[in-house]
């Protein structure tokens, strides 16, 4: 006999037996005895009604309505499942699987009262209660449920220390796959993580980077929400605004959210939420006409019938989004056709509550189409999910002693499974259902992420159809996951071509983005690269600075090669001057020419003929030299040009120098007993002539050998061409040489100013005056023009000042003697030569 005991508490009094029940028990919607119970937790109902708590009596049952037809017809997918396994010879042969069906009513304390009510067995069995004892009936080896991933989270917290498996057909929060916090969740509906994954590669894959965001401010929609920010942001797509609503959300937030729509500029609206929440969303927008958006949805709602309606199609045609894969369970849709009211228990809540909602006598007149509604393809599910226990249990049955998984490889005891064993099967539990599909959980209870991609589109008839235009398969590598089929997808509006989402156009090669002030970055503006910089990609967010050889081309979006410049004997400068330089040196010959035949005559022999020959022939290789100034530079060009320019005019200038010193000594040998000429005679004007010239070539050999000119390709001076000149190699040593020609210039020019009057009627020394003024005049003009003239035009002005002084000395030494020889032959004697002028 049990112990009798009084329990007192307040005015009540409990005494023998030990254990009873005090509250009216929880009767299971569906039961089902057998060798092994599996629980069930559906929403039949959509809305609970809970009574006013005084604290004063035992609370009163919460009451539920609004049929939910879906959830009645997935709990009948779980009978149905346990049916094909009883009648399967293959699995679990000799074991029969039983169910005890909950519903929740889409309540988390309703849910979890349920989950208890499975886990301890609350019911009062007529045949053996007695009045000193309390039984209680063997607990549930595993729960398949829930909907709703708040309340999922609520009952698999509170079973989990129990360690009951809980196989979810329909949470997909990610945070449900925390195995710390959830050590015994399993679910056959995959995790949002790769639902938010899968719209985010739908944004990623159309090119919309500027979009709008609403979720459902629960688990499910902030949760999912949230990842799918994160992995969008990581892709450059900015989010212009992110709102939060849920059914019961006053309507002022409604039209707040709808205020915040109209004036966005985004023309996608990603939604992760359920129908029930995003409901009365739609209908303001219906109200206020807010169309032309289009619509990315979670799996939520987007295949949901309840809002696939005519008028919400203004609102929402082109939707596109995530739904589970559309599997065919072979003999369900029969098994649901066979359902009708007298099925179900005539003391089951749920079915007086139908036949009051409904008014039918046969399920089947609710016209079920198994393979045309988009929210059962969740049937699947549960049916996973209870095949997924049945083979985990099989393999326990299997075991066999030595090889099992357990401490010492032993086995579970097969006449009382334990939940605990039942988990350690489940977590490498892998098959293949009869339709095809492969099921196993990996290591956070998750399955393999498959998801359809569904489109809204009017049939023929102007119903609303779910057509399915691509797949997302996560156990594919990255980048081939997301895979379109050949199928046209009708946008917002009945477009045929993909809308744009941008907050500011993409950039074109040859720009960058520069972020506009205060904005996400998504808004920015195009700014042309810079020169000798390019872009060569879209949105470029920096430009490429082209190398020193190359420029950027018109459109800034190709680095090309500069071209090169240099003085070139084919470009009309250089023919110019090339003629102008053969012109010079063959007056120069034909001078020498006119001499030589004239050698003998007076103007000639005056003023020693042999340096009238030396200064000619230094002309002419002035007038050539300049030639080497033209012409791509070269290792020899570049030290030809220098040196020879300097020692060819040194050479002149001495010649001249010394003819200006003998005219000057000569009229001062004149003087009586002056006998100075002795020490200029034409050995000592040679002489003078070769030493001066000698400087000159020890100076250019220095240069040669310290430093000398080469080559160079100057990519400092312009930005969109290389100059290919001579450096100088020593600038020092090169202004030494223009500083000597310039000191023996100045030095023949005082000499020639002081003799410019001797009394002569033929006195070289002012011709030489002039000569020399125009050398120096265009020596000293040369400097500044050579230091500021670009490119090119340095070598053409230093050509030009070659030629000029050249040209300077030939025709102001040479032309007035050719111009007596040739023209005024009477003037050509001694007699004329050595008159005197005129005061």
């Amino acid at each position: 006999m049990p112990t009798q005991k009084v329990l007192e508490f307040g005015n009540l009094k409990a005494e023998n037996p030990a254990c009873r029940l005090h509250a009216k028990p929880d009767v299971p919607q569906h039961s089902k005895d057998g060798d092994i119970l599996i629980g069930g937790i559906f929403s039949f109902h959509i809305t609970p009604l809970y009574s006013n708590l005084t604290f004063k009596e035992i609370p009163k049952q919460i009451q539920c309505k609004d049929v939910n037809i879906k959830e009645f017809l997935f709990a009948q997918t779980m009978i149905f499942a346990t049916e094909e396994i009883n009648t399967n010879p293959d699995l679990l042969p000799n074991v029969s699987l039983g169910y005890k069906i909950y519903d929740d009513c889409r309540s988390m304390s309703l849910a979890i009262r349920r989950a208890m009510s499975l886990l301890n067995g609350q019911e009062e069995n007529n045949s053996s209660f007695s009045s000193n004892s309390c039984e209680k009936p063997s607990s549930v080896n595993a729960i398949i449920g829930l909907s709703d991933s708040s309340a999922t989270k609520g009952v698999a917290s509170s079973v989990g220390p129990f360690h009951i498996p809980v196989i979810s057909y329909y949470a997909t929060c990610a945070c449900l796959s925390d195995k710390k916090e959830f050590p015994t969740f399993f679910r056959t509906i995959p995790s949002d993580y790769y639902q938010s994954k899968a719209l985010a590669q739908i944004v990623k894959y159309f090119g919309w980077t500027w979009i709008g965001a609403i979720r459902t401010d629960r688990d499910y929609g902030n949760i999912g929400m949230a990842t799918f920010l994160d992995i969008v942001q990581q892709e450059g797509v900015c989010v212009e605004y992110s709102e939060a609503i849920v059914r019961a959300t006053p309507r002022e937030k409604i039209l707040k959210i709808v205020d915040i729509i109209k004036r966005s500029t985004s023309k996608v609206v990603v939604v992760f939420a359920s129908y029930v929440d995003l409901e009365f969303l739609i209908q303001e927008l219906l109200t206020q006409k807010v169309f032309g958006l289009q619509w990315v949805g979670s799996e939520g709602w987007i295949s949901n019938e309840y809002l696939a309606i005519p008028e919400n199609y203004k609102v929402l045609g082109g939707a596109i989004g995530c739904v589970i894969n559309n599997d065919i369970i072979p003999g369900l849709q029969e098994f649901f056709q066979n359902i009708s009211p007298s099925d179900i228990p005539d003391d089951s809540n749920y079915n007086q509550t139908a036949r009051a909602a409904t008014g039918l006598k046969d399920l089947r007149q609710l016209n079920i189409q198994y393979a045309d509604v988009p929210e059962l393809r969740i049937t699947s599910n549960v049916y996973k999910a209870m095949y997924a226990i049945a083979h985990s249990l099989h393999k326990i049955y299997e075991c066999q002693e030595g090889q099992g998984p357990f401490e010492n490889k032993t086995c579970a005891n097969k006449n009382k499974i334990e939940p605990w064993q039942l988990i350690q099967y489940m977590k490498n539990v892998n098959f293949t259902t009869k339709y095809g599909e492969k099921v196993h959980f990996d290591d956070n209870g998750d399955p393999i992420a498959r998801y359809d991609l569904v489109n809204w589109q009017l049939s023929k008839e102007g119903a609303i159809q779910f057509v399915t235009v691509g797949l997302y398969d996560a156990s594919l590598p990255y980048g081939q996951q997301f895979i379109m089929n050949n199928v046209s997808i009708v946008w917002v509006g009945d477009q045929k071509k993909v809308p744009k989402s941008v907050c500011s156009e993409s950039c074109h090669p040859g720009t960058r983005k520069a972020i506009q002030k205060g904005k996400p970055v998504c808004c920015f503006d195009c700014l042309p690269c810079a020169e000798g910089e390019i872009s060569n990609v879209t949105d470029s967010v920096d430009c490429i600075k082209c190398s020193l050889e190359y420029k950027a081309n018109e459109k800034r979006d190709k680095c090309i090669l500069k071209e090169t410049e240099f003085l070139s004997f084919g470009e009309i400068m250089g023919i110019l001057l090339v003629i102008f330089s053969l012109l010079g040196t063959c007056m120069t010959i034909a001078v020498a020419l006119v001499f030589f035949l004239y050698r003998d005559t007076p103007i000639v022999r005056a003023n020693n003929s042999e340096l009238s020959f030396l200064l000619l022939l230094s002309l002419a290789l002035c007038f050539l030299c300049s030639l080497t100034f033209i012409g791509q530079p070269s290792d020899w060009s570049c030290m030809l040009r220098h040196t020879a320019f300097g020692i060819t005019f040194v050479m002149c200038i001495s010649c001249v120098l010394g003819k200006t010193i003998v005219v000057l000594m000569a009229f001062r040998a004149t003087l009586p007993g002056n006998n100075i000429m002795k020490w200029f005679g034409p050995t000592q004007q040679r002489l003078s002539v070769f030493s001066l010239t000698f400087i000159q070539i020890l100076i250019c050999a220095l240069w040669l050998i310290v430093s000398p000119p080469f080559p160079n390709r100057n990519m400092q001076h312009y930005k969109d061409r290389i100059i290919l000149e001579c450096d100088l190699g020593s600038v020092a040593v090169f202004y030494a040489v223009l500083g000597y020609i310039g000191l023996l210039s100045s030095m023949c020019f005082l000499l020639s100013f002081l003799a410019r009057k001797l009394p002569d009627n033929f006195n070289e020394a002012k011709y030489i005056t002039f000569s020399m003024l125009i050398f120096c005049a265009v020596w000293v003009t040369f400097i500044p023009a050579y230091i500021s003239s670009p490119g090119k035009y340095t070598v053409a002005v230093e050509i030009f000042a070659i030629l000029a002084s050249s040209f300077g000395l030939l025709f102001c030494i040479f032309f007035p003697k050719c111009h007596i020889i040739l023209l005024k032959p009477e003037n050509n004697t001694k007699k004329h030569l050595m008159g005197k002028m005129p005061s």
